[in-house]
């Protein structure tokens, strides 16, 4: 008699990617949840299997919990639908979307209810959603966490977009103790308008301009005031797409001190060099910017000791003609990267080749920025968790095309960049994501945690 199935899913490789670093394992999966990860051979049935081949790894799902998705309002930029099947494609099963571009932004629950409504039918992996700390909204921050938001994001300058206004350092401390008492987090846009304002103006096609109207001293002067607020309130924060390797120092010692303190950094600034962009290519504009080499090198140290906590991509996308494709001017053209698909590869190919390991790079890109957020049940391969993952051919090389990748608009500073390590197949809750029928859920943080509503269940058939 053959034996009846345990699970509705068991997934066998010979690489996964599992809290004991890289090596054989076998994943029992019933209900969209890992219930058991042993070694091979354990004998476990499944009412579908899954045998990786010999040159696959199995990855968990990653987190990016810093995409701006830009719907509704600005959705000819990017959208639920696009924005979720590039992160399907790139090995992403969660994303975290920024309360702007989108318009309205997400500084009200009003607001936050059109956001979900949005994503709600279109969905292919996970959202959740932070909610937006600007000036006089102090009395929508509770009731905006109270509906699930994973915490807020404030601007310390102009954000770029007039309809999400920024703090001043004391309404970013008056925010702060509001926060704590509910303890939330505030991720912050750490650069400071006064410096920025008495740096050169951006304007041309020379990146050495624009590289200097972003000084790195506008990025310390505005982390130093992050701690400073954040020590004197106690409260939670996040350093948001961390650029300028000099703040690391501060960064280090304000965590030794105990004040509750995570940074995470973006690809761009771990695999672009301002001395290889060329002038008029505002597809690498992005604020804060890309800096020179010495700095790169810097920020993988502080990776590797620790002083950085995650690395996420800042998907922040626009159409060519506002990205400045055709004039190339750093003053006028729109400031960010597009780089949610490619996230895994590009720190992949670029961990390699400094002998960083493939579960090293997972853990910076799933596992931590999942606790940074708060994210629960995600980012790990592991009993009690959603089975989110990815089958990863981590030897296999690419030239990246812009034209292929599911990003709406098609400019990217990667154009024709060779990289390692191409996703072949993606699963949400044990089921694979064909790109067809969305199937996430929207997340709410709640006391315990991340949970998805039956009624934020993404729609099972196809648009």
């Amino acid at each position: 008699m053959a034996q009846e199935a345990e699970y509705d899913l068991v997934v066998r490789a010979a690489r996964a990617v599992t809290r004991s670093g890289i090596g054989p394992a076998e994943l029992g999966i019933t209900d969209g949840t890992i219930v058991v990860v042993n070694q091979p051979g354990s004998g476990i049935r499944g009412t579908r299997e899954l045998d990786l081949a010999a040159d696959e790894t199995l990855i968990p799902g990653l987190v990016d919990s810093h995409v701006h998705v830009n719907e509704p309002g600005r959705t000819e930029w990017e959208g639920f639908a696009s924005a979720t099947r590039a992160a399907a494609a790139g090995g992403v099963t969660t994303i975290i979307d920024m309360p702007l571009n989108s318009i309205p932004p997400t500084t009200t629950v009003a607001a936050l209810d059109e956001k979900r409504d949005a994503a709600r039918d279109q969905a292919f992996v996970d959202v959740g959603f932070w909610g937006g700390a600007v000036p006089g909204n102090l009395a929508d921050l509770r009731p905006l966490h109270e509906d699930g938001v994973f915490g807020f994001k404030c601007f310390l300058l102009h954000s770029g977009v007039d309809e999400f206004g920024f703090l001043t350092a004391d309404e970013l401390e008056e925010d702060l103790v509001e926060l704590r008492k509910f303890d939330s987090l505030m991720i912050v846009h750490a650069e400071d308008s006064a410096v920025i304002e008495q740096a050169p103006e951006a304007s041309g096609t020379g990146y050495r301009d624009f590289l200097a109207s972003r000084p790195r001293k506008a990025e310390n002067a505005a982390i130093a005031e992050v701690i400073d607020r954040a020590r004197r309130t106690g409260a939670r924060a996040h350093i948001l797409h961390l650029s300028s390797s000099d703040a690391l120092g501060i960064i280090a010692a304000a965590k030794r001190d105990g004040v509750q303190l995570t940074v995470e950094t973006c690809p761009h600034y771990l695999t672009l060099l301002a001395e290889e962009i060329p002038d008029g290519a505002t597809a690498f504009k992005c604020c804060p910017p890309i800096r020179e080499d010495a700095n790169r090198e810097l920020l993988w140290q502080g990776l590797t000791d620790g002083t950085i906590d995650c690395i996420v991509s800042d998907h922040s996308p626009s159409t060519a003609e506002l990205k400045g494709v055709d004039h190339g001017d750093f003053g006028t053209a729109w400031g960010g990267v597009a780089s949610l698909q490619l996230g895994l590869p590009l720190i992949w190919t670029e961990a390699r080749r400094r002998g960083i390991d493939l579960a090293q790079v997972v853990d910076w890109m799933s596992r931590r920025p999942a606790e940074v957020a708060g994210v629960q049940h995600k980012g790990r391969l592991a009993p009690g968790f959603d089975a989110d993952f990815s089958v990863l051919a981590a030897d296999e090389t690419f030239r990246v095309d812009a034209h292929r990748l599911f990003h709406k608009n098609p400019v990217s500073p990667y154009q024709g960049k060779e990289l390692v390590g191409v996703v072949r197949r993606t699963f949400l809750r044990g089921n694979e994501i064909d790109g067809q029928a969305p199937a996430g859920r929207l997340l709410r943080r709640d006391a315990i945690g991340s949970v998805a509503t039956g009624g934020d269940r993404a729609h099972t058939t196809a648009r």
